[in-house]
């Protein structure tokens, strides 16, 4: 069997490596445009900014160590003209030699992964406008920095590359201004977790430039202005594009291949697309939601590798099959770290789920063993008590929960099973009860317990109706004098059993304190005596304070 597979990084390599482990006769061949293959694409941020020293650890296995480990033949420079189903052949142009010849396949495997959002806006072909993409545009990214000591960049865009190059260029002393056209940074999260990152940002005095976007980038030869929708310019000396990326898929139109909503190339379980003997994996491909089943794209390294070796059995006759995502992601900014999986709240309510959410704010670990608070945000359904979706944003830890709620989630677990679970516990690595388990009893106890959270937004918008509210302040009256939400009355949690008769049960009550464990306390106080509609502020005052200044509509 002849096995023709087009693209080298991660699809297409690991689709190659497994079909030969189970067929050590097929004759396999792979095709790529580019000069590097095999690449850690998510690397290149800190290869730039000099974290990764060595150009080689990015790109550890070339053409030779496919052919003397697997026998797979990897040809670089070369680019799939035209795949002609009809007669199984690919039209193919060497790059170097602009020789062009046809190769005949059995089984075709469509790699062809993603390409950069390029903007229609004056300027952005200038040669100091990058986009980051492959191991060569890091390259050229490198040498202009040496060579032309750039003081000042813009980045456009706040998704995980963005944040990281703002990161990275920071610590080679360049200033850094971020150009997002939401009212958010890092649009994969919800806007009421996006301002602790934001904060962030700013603490580390990065210019922050929200709901604008580019119209301009002026300047001879090279760009010196960005000019934005609202008429602000913005001078700078380098501008990275990382407005998002697109699936490559114009030679599988061109071919007949069924696309998906969302433009990239859909498959089946198996890898297969409507084409006989024609399969695709990685950045190019359709995924879907483990949670929904529904058309899913999320172009990442480690989905592009499952699909790959998915792919390179079923080549075979393998019975592996693609049992769909989350979406998680995870991506660190200085010495902050972002993670999401799931649906977000957002999402979840356009999905038509009866959505309870809330702001869980722990220490990783005791905090006289060094503990640093995270906050995360889960979202579940009501109806069946199911987890959808967390997002966490904190320091160290957080790489460790969010993969305990992607397990939970993908085994469709309960928020009361998270309680149950015998997670590791020892000063060094966890709280007696961990952050998780923590989570998983916020959102029994509004489920199953009656007792209801309350986001700041949520608060917001009751007052907004002109709703009856009185919010109690549980803390100390130092804390109170402090700071507080606005028009709540302090009542400290030691006096707090007395006071409760001079209260009108037919009010609407919402407690907090802190962070949310005394607000729940007092909570519990008030039901207990017969109140009826007491909610807990969900995060407490850390997490109202957080946005209190910048309320999310």
């Amino acid at each position: 069997m002849k096995i023709l597979i087009i693209g080298a990084v991660a699809g297409g390599t690991s689709a190659a490596a497994k079909a030969r482990r189970n067929d050590e006769n097929a004759e396999i061949k792979i095709y790529d445009m580019d000069y590097d293959i095999s690449y850690s694409g998510c690397g290149l941020p800190y290869y730039i900014g000099e974290e990764i020293q060595d150009r080689d650890d990015l790109t550890p296995r070339n053409a030779e160590f496919f052919k003397k480990k697997y026998n797979v033949d990897v040809f670089r420079r070369h680019e799939v003209l035209k795949i002609d189903t009809e007669h199984k052949t690919l039209n193919i142009k060497n790059l170097d030699t602009n020789n062009v010849f046809d190769e005949s396949y059995d089984k075709l495997v469509i790699a062809t992964g993603a390409k950069p959002i390029v903007p229609n806006i004056e300027g952005a072909e200038k040669s100091n406008v990058f986009y980051l993409r492959n191991v060569r545009q890091a390259d050229k990214i490198k040498e202009y920095i040496l060579n032309y000591k750039p003081k000042s960049a813009v980045i456009i865009g706040t998704g995980f590359i963005g944040v990281e190059m703002t990161e990275n260029l920071k610590k080679l002393g360049i200033e850094v201004t971020l150009v997002e056209r939401l009212n958010q940074v890092t649009p994969g999260i919800d806007s009421d977790m996006a301002v602790y990152v934001e904060k962030y940002l700013n603490s580390k005095d990065i210019n922050l430039i929200l709901g604008d976007s580019v119209t301009e980038l002026r300047g001879e030869p090279f760009v010196n202005e960005v000019v934005l929708e609202s008429g602000k310019i913005l001078n700078t000396d380098l501008v990275i594009m990382s407005i998002g990326v697109r699936p490559n898929v114009e030679i599988a139109k061109k071919a007949g291949i069924e696309l998906g909503a969302n433009g990239s190339i859909r498959v089946n379980t198996k890898m297969m697309t409507n084409i006989e003997n024609i399969y695709a994996c990685g950045d190019c491909t359709e995924s879907f939601s483990v949670i929904n089943k529904k058309p899913l794209y999320r172009p990442l390294g480690s989905t592009a590798n499952k699909m790959g070796r998915i792919a390179g059995d079923q080549l075979n006759g393998g019975s592996l099959e693609f049992r769909g995502i989350l979406g998680t992601g995870i991506f660190k900014v200085f010495d902050m770290t972002v993670a999401q999986t799931g649906l977000t709240e957002k999402e979840a309510q356009s999905e038509g789920f009866d959505t309870v959410v809330c702001h869980n704010i722990k220490p990783d670990k005791p905090k006289y063993y060094h503990g640093k608070e995270m906050v995360i945000k889960a979202v579940a359904d009501r109806n069946t008590g199911k987890l959808l979706g967390v997002q966490i944003v904190g320091y160290t830890g957080v790489d460790k929960r969010i993969d305990v709620f992607v397990t939970a989630i993908t085994f469709g677990a309960k928020v009361e099973d998270l309680f149950h679970l015998d997670l590791a516990y020892a000063p060094p690595f966890s709280t007696t009860k961990d952050p998780v388990m923590y989570t998983g009893m916020i959102l029994d106890n509004q489920i199953n317990r009656g007792r209801e959270l309350i986001t700041p937004k949520e608060l917001n918008e009751l007052r907004e109706a002109k709703k009856d509210v009185i919010v109690i302040d549980t803390r100390v009256s130092k804390q109170y004098a402090e700071a507080h939400v606005e028009n709540a009355i302090n009542i400290p949690h030691s006096e707090f059993r007395d006071k409760t008769k001079e209260l009108d049960k037919d009010k609407i009550f919402v407690t907090y304190c802190n962070k949310g464990v005394t607000g729940n306390a007092t909570q519990n106080i008030l039901i207990n005596n017969g109140f009826k509609k007491v909610y807990n502020l969900s995060g407490g005052h850390k997490n109202y304070k957080a946005f209190e200044n910048k309320l999310i509509k």
